[in-house]
């Protein structure tokens, strides 16, 4: 795995990502425990970043513990955490997600905005896995979004500007892809800009490799790890099935 997230990026991780519609992708995660979970109180959430989803699902009810690998990710979390409005119900703990082991069970594991993707080599995925069905009582559910084969290899990667406006300037980050499809991996360099008028207040650059999936590659991954695939949709329409234009897919599966 690469060592990515570093402070300067991580600090603005938030901002990049003001346009993620996260209470919507929670309400899909309420929606898919209530329609294949069987009395979901415990949540699991393996790299929970700044905590976006778990603070949101802890509002719903749910008490989640959070596992990111990333300090600077969690310190961010915490401090969100005064605001939340959770009571309680959602904390943060450091660990690599391939290696974690909690002293409790859950009744179900989220692994979000494709963490599962940054599991570069076959042992990293499966490690990862199993983290997860370790933590799940039988009949448990694990969700997880993910690149989809299919539609990476059909559209590829292309570069990308975002200009975010903060209250003294904006940030800016220039994103540039390249495949290698042998080991279905996607390099993706990062370079961001932090501004106060014309002047860089901080500048960074990190490299992140990103695994994509294929539905026979999922299913197999999971039966060797002791899951059952639910279902494999298109993310966030989860009902629509996946095609060669869905970048982004996510997965339901069960402890068996």
């Amino acid at each position: 795995m690469t060592q990515v997230f570093d402070a300067e990026y991580a600090d603005s991780y938030d901002s990049l990502y003001n346009d993620k519609d996260y209470y919507e992708e929670c309400s899909l995660i309420d929606r898919l425990f209530q329609s294949h979970g069987d009395r979901i109180h415990t949540v699991l959430d393996l790299g929970c970043g700044t905590g976006s989803h778990a603070f949101l699902l802890a509002q719903r009810g749910y008490e989640v513990l959070g596992i990111d690998r990333s300090n600077h990710m969690l310190e961010l979390a915490r401090k969100k955490a005064n605001g939340q409005n959770v009571d309680g119900k959602a904390s943060f703990c450091q660990g690599d997600l391939r290696t974690f082991q909690a002293e409790q069970s859950f009744d179900a594991t989220t692994m979000m905005f494709a963490v599962l993707g940054y599991q570069l080599e076959n042992a990293d995925v499966l490690g990862a896995i199993r983290t997860a069905r370790k933590h799940l009582r039988l009949g448990g559910l694990l969700i997880f979004d993910v690149w989809y084969g299919p539609a990476v290899l059909r559209q590829g990667p292309n570069d990308r500007v975002k200009r975010i406006k903060t209250e003294k300037g904006q940030i800016l980050r220039l994103a540039s892809g390249q495949l290698d499809v042998q080991r279905h991996l996607c390099e993706v360099k990062y370079h961001l800009w932090k501004m106060e008028g014309d002047r860089v207040m901080a500048e960074t650059e990190e490299t992140h490799l990103m695994r994509y999936f294929f539905p026979l590659e999922l299913d197999l991954i999971l039966q060797s790890c002791g899951f059952a695939l639910v279902r494999l949709g298109a993310f966030p329409e989860f009902e629509r099935d996946p095609d060669e234009m869905t970048w982004n897919v996510c997965g339901v599966a069960r402890a068996v």
